[in-house]
C-alpha cells in the first residue's frame, strides 16, 4: 500500500495541475510561471513514476498515452448530433424569424444568442462523474468514430470538470479547430518532409483527430470551442447564454465572441460584424449560428428531420467555389519566377469576383494534376491570391489537356531555368520587360516605398515607352514625360511625379524590402534595418554577420550577399543615392529597450503593416504573442479591434494606440 500522505500529494498534483490548465488554455489567465508548472508536472510523474498505482485516467500525464489503434470504433451518441440550416441572405434570416413566429403563434420579438459558426470538426463529448469518459466525431449525427485518447491530448479540453454543481453525467459540443499560422506551419514542415500539404485548417484538424496513434495527434496543434450540450444529468439550465456560461465556468473553452441579441435585426448585423472581422481572427470561421436563447421555446419549436427548428446557420459569403479552367498561361515575376495560373470562367469567392489563381509551380501542377478543361475547386482567404484546392476529377470528360511548361520565357523568349534543388524555373535575363514591371510595382508598394498611383497600367505605359529602365528613373520623370502618355492629365502627372519625389526619405526597413532582394520581406527586412542601422552598414556586412541577425538563416543570408555582391545592383543603388533617395536608419539603440516586453495586437494599423510592427517589437528585444494574459504588458490597438481589446482593459494590460506605439519603436507614425 502507498502511504496516505503519498497519495494525498500525488492526487493534489493533479487538482492543482488541473486548476492551472484551465487557468492557462481556457480562461489565459496563468497565475504560476512555466518554470513552476513544469516543476509540479514533474513531481506527478516522477510519484506515478515510483507508484503506478497511483495513475488516474484523468491525469495530466496520462493526455498522451497507449498504443496507436487499429481502427476507431463506433459509438453511438446519447442526444443526436442534429445539423444545421443553413441561410445566404438578410432575407433567408428574417424568413426565419418569421416561421418561429408562426409556429410560436406569436408576434413577439425574440432573444436570440449568435455565436461564430467554426469550420473546425465538430466532436461530442461524455464526462462521468466530472471525468472525460470518452469522446466522438459527429460522424452522421447519430453514431461517431471513438476518438477518446486522440482528444484528451488536446490541451484546451478538461480530463476533468471543475467548480460547483457539478452534473453526474454531462454530454457537451465542440469543434475542435487548427488556427491558421499553425495550420500554415504545419504544412511548410509536411512540404519540408516531402508530404502532402493540408487543403485548409478544417482538413488539417480532421485528419489530425483521426490518427490512429495518439502521438501524432498530440503533435498537431490542435484547440476546441464548446457551443452546446445534449444529455445532462443532475442539472437544469434555462437558457443557452445560461449553458454557455456554466460550460464556462466548469472549465470548458468557449468563444470569446459570442453575444446575445435581440431581435432578428439585431443578430443580422451581428453577422455583418462578424464578417468583417473575420479575416484577422486567428482561427477561420464560415458563418454566424444564430439560437433561440429560451431553452423552454427550443423545446416548443422542437426539431425537423435532421435540424431544430429554433437554430439557423447564417453562412458567410463563400472564400471557396468551383469553377472550370479555361486555360493555364504562365506569368514571369519581379525575380524572373515563372508562374503557372490557371485563367478560369469567373466566379464570386469571398464577395470578390475571381478569374485567375495561381498554380504556384510546375511541380505543383503535376502532383495536383491540374489540366485546361477542369472543373477545379479554388479558394480566396483575405487579400491571399486564390489557388486552386483541388481538381474536380469526376467531372473529366477526357478531353482535358495536361499542362506542359514552356521552353522560353512569354515575354522575352530567353530559354528558361530550372536550378537544380528549386522547385521554381526562372527566366534568367535581367532585362526581360516582364521582370522590370513588376520589380517596379514591388518598389512602389504599400509596405515599400509607398509611391501612390504607381498602377500597373502606368508602370506598362513608362517601361513600354522606354522612360523607365530601372527604379532609380523613377525619380528623374518630369510631368512633360508623362502628359503625352494615355489617360494622362497635367493634374495626374503632377501628382504621380510628387508621389514618386515624396518618396525620398523612407525607413531603412521600407527601402531594403522595396529592393526585392529575394527571401527578404517586410518582416525580415526591418529586422535588417534594426540591426545594422544604416544601407553601408548592410551592405558590407559579410555572412558571418548576417546571420547574427534573429530570423535570417543561409539561404537569406546568402541571397543578400549574392545582391549586393552583384555590380548592376550596386550601380542601382548609387543611382538611386545621386537621385536623392536618402533611407533613415532608426539609429544605433544602446540596448535593447523591449527586452523581456511581451506585445499583442488587435485591430487594423494604418501605418504600419502588423509583420512590420511585429518586426519591429523583436528587433527592439520584444516578443509578439498572439493572445492577451496578465504576462501580456502592452496591447497595441488599431482599428475596430476584437476581443483582445475587452481582454487587456479586463486584465489591467497597458493599451497603446498607433502613435504611442510608433513613439515606443522610435517610429514617427
Amino acid at each position: 500500500m502507498v502511504d496516505k500522505t503519498i497519495q494525498e500529494r500525488a492526487a493534489r498534483l493533479r487538482e492543482l495541475i488541473h486548476y492551472h490548465d484551465y487557468r492557462y488554455y481556457v480562461l489565459d489567465r496563468p497565475e504560476i510561471s512555466d518554470a513552476e508548472y513544469d516543476r509540479l508536472f514533474r513531481e506527478l510523474e516522477e510519484l506515478e513514476a515510483r507508484y503506478p498505482e497511483l495513475v488516474t485516467s484523468d491525469s495530466p500525464t496520462q493526455r498522451v498515452g497507449g498504443r496507436p489503434a487499429e481502427k476507431f470504433e463506433s459509438v453511438a451518441h446519447r442526444q443526436p448530433m442534429l445539423s444545421l440550416e443553413n441561410a445566404f441572405s438578410e432575407g433567408e434570416a428574417r424568413e426565419f424569424e418569421q416561421r418561429l413566429q408562426r409556429f410560436l403563434r406569436s408576434q413577439a420579438g425574440l432573444s436570440y444568442v449568435v455565436e461564430p459558426k467554426m469550420d473546425g470538426v465538430a466532436v461530442n463529448l461524455v464526462y462521468e462523474n466530472c471525468h472525460l469518459a470518452w469522446g466522438a466525431t459527429r460522424g452522421d449525427g447519430f453514431r461517431g468514430e471513438n476518438v477518446t485518447q486522440n482528444l484528451k491530448t488536446i490541451r484546451t479540453i478538461p480530463l476533468k470538470l471543475q467548480g460547483d454543481k457539478l452534473p453526474a453525467l454531462l454530454e457537451v459540443r465542440g469543434e475542435v479547430y487548427m488556427e491558421v499560422a499553425q495550420f500554415k506551419k504545419l504544412n511548410r514542415d509536411r512540404e519540408a518532409r516531402g508530404e502532402p500539404a493540408f487543403a485548409n485548417p478544417r482538413n488539417a484538424a480532421a485528419g489530425s483527430l483521426r490518427q490512429l496513434d495518439p502521438a501524432v495527434t498530440a503533435g498537431r496543434p490542435l484547440k476546441i470551442f464548446c457551443y452546446g450540450v445534449g444529455e445532462v444529468q443532475g442539472g437544469e439550465f434555462a437558457s443557452q447564454w445560461e449553458v454557455l456560461q456554466t460550460l464556462q465556468a466548469w472549465g470548458l473553452r468557449v468563444n470569446p465572441h459570442i453575444d446575445r441579441q435581440q431581435g432578428i435585426e439585431a443578430a443580422i448585423a451581428y453577422h455583418h460584424r462578424l464578417e468583417e472581422q473575420r479575416h484577422g481572427l486567428p482561427y477561420e470561421i464560415d458563418g454566424v449560428v444564430i439560437k433561440v436563447d429560451s431553452l423552454e421555446l427550443q423545446a416548443r419549436l422542437g426539431v425537423k428531420t435532421r435540424s431544430p427548428r429554433w437554430a439557423l446557420a447564417y453562412k458567410f459569403k463563400a472564400t471557396q467555389a468551383t469553377t472550370q479552367v479555361k486555360k493555364i498561361i504562365v506569368q514571369v515575376g519581379r525575380t524572373g519566377a515563372v508562374t503557372p495560373t490557371a485563367v478560369m470562367t469567373p466566379v464570386e469567392v469571398g464577395g470578390v469576383t475571381v478569374s485567375r489563381a495561381t498554380l504556384h509551380n510546375e511541380d505543383e501542377v503535376v502532383r495536383k494534376d491540374v489540366r485546361e478543361g477542369d472543373w477545379v475547386l479554388i479558394q480566396r482567404a483575405g487579400d491571399v491570391i486564390p489557388e486552386v484546392v483541388q481538381v474536380i476529377a469526376s467531372q473529366r470528360t477526357g478531353q482535358e489537356k495536361p499542362f506542359k511548361m514552356p521552353s522560353n520565357c512569354p515575354v522575352c523568349d530567353t530559354p528558361l531555368v530550372r536550378p537544380p534543388g528549386e522547385a521554381v524555373t526562372r527566366c534568367p535575363n535581367p532585362d526581360c520587360s516582364a521582370q522590370l514591371k513588376r520589380a517596379i510595382r514591388h518598389f512602389a508598394s504599400k509596405g515599400a516605398m509607398d509611391i501612390d498611383g504607381l498602377g500597373e497600367k502606368i508602370v506598362e505605359q513608362l517601361v513600354e515607352n522606354g522612360l523607365v529602365q530601372d527604379v532609380a528613373d523613377l525619380y528623374r520623370l518630369q510631368v512633360t514625360d508623362l502628359t503625352p502618355l494615355e489617360r494622362f492629365a497635367e493634374k495626374s502627372a503632377q501628382n504621380i511625379v510628387q508621389a514618386i519625389r515624396g518618396s525620398k526619405k523612407p525607413t531603412l526597413g521600407r527601402f531594403i524590402f522595396a529592393l526585392g532582394i529575394r527571401y527578404v520581406g517586410e518582416a525580415t527586412a526591418n529586422l535588417l534595418a534594426g540591426h545594422f542601422c544604416t544601407l553601408q552598414a548592410l551592405q558590407e556586412a559579410g555572412l558571418e554577420e548576417l546571420l547574427r541577425v534573429e530570423g535570417v538563416g543561409p539561404q537569406v543570408a546568402g541571397s543578400i550577399r549574392e545582391y549586393f555582391d552583384n555590380a548592376k545592383n550596386r550601380a542601382l543603388l548609387t543611382k538611386l543615392l545621386e537621385a536623392g533617395v536618402r533611407p533613415e536608419g532608426p539609429g544605433r539603440p544602446q540596448a535593447a529597450p523591449l527586452a523581456g516586453k511581451t506585445f499583442v495586437f488587435t485591430g487594423g494599423l494604418q501605418h504600419f503593416s502588423r509583420e512590420e510592427a511585429k518586426a519591429l517589437v523583436t528587433a527592439l528585444g520584444g516578443k509578439v504573442s498572439s493572445s492577451v494574459s496578465a504576462r501580456t504588458d502592452y496591447v497595441v490597438v488599431g482599428e475596430e479591434p476584437g476581443s483582445k481589446y475587452a481582454k487587456a482593459r479586463e486584465l489591467g494590460v497597458e493599451i497603446l494606440d498607433e502613435a504611442d506605439f510608433g513613439k515606443l519603436v522610435g517610429r514617427k507614425s
